[in-house]
């Protein structure tokens, strides 16, 4: 049996470990670069959502401004109400103490 051949370690490097380093620097440099891609688009993205809600902020504000009472309306609502619910209030007491005297 004849002895195997020492591999020689210029040669491992050569062959096997040099291609490997580059494949992972070349790994590294193209996940870097995607990330920074990736962060790029995904700010432009918040950006314009942010600017979206911002706007649609703005205009519930001016609808709600628009469209709901105010204190003024409101009180003026609630007085006439009140006094409606006590002309009813009155005509049910004289009801009552009109039924009460034909019982008697």
């Amino acid at each position: 049996m004849t002895p195997a051949m020492p591999i020689d370690i210029n040669w491992w490097i050569t062959v096997v470990e040099l291609p490997a380093l580059a494949g992972l620097f070349w790994l590294m440099v193209r996940g870097r670069r995607d990330i920074e891609t990736g962060r790029a688009a995904a700010e432009a993205a918040t950006g314009d959502a942010l600017a979206r809600l911002r706007d649609q902020l703005a205009a519930f504000k001016l609808e709600v401004a628009q469209t709901y009472a105010s204190l003024d309306v409101l009180a003026n609502t609630e007085k006439r109400l009140t006094e409606h619910l006590v002309r009813i209030e009155a005509k049910l007491d004289q009801v009552a103490l009109r039924g009460r005297e034909e019982r008697l």
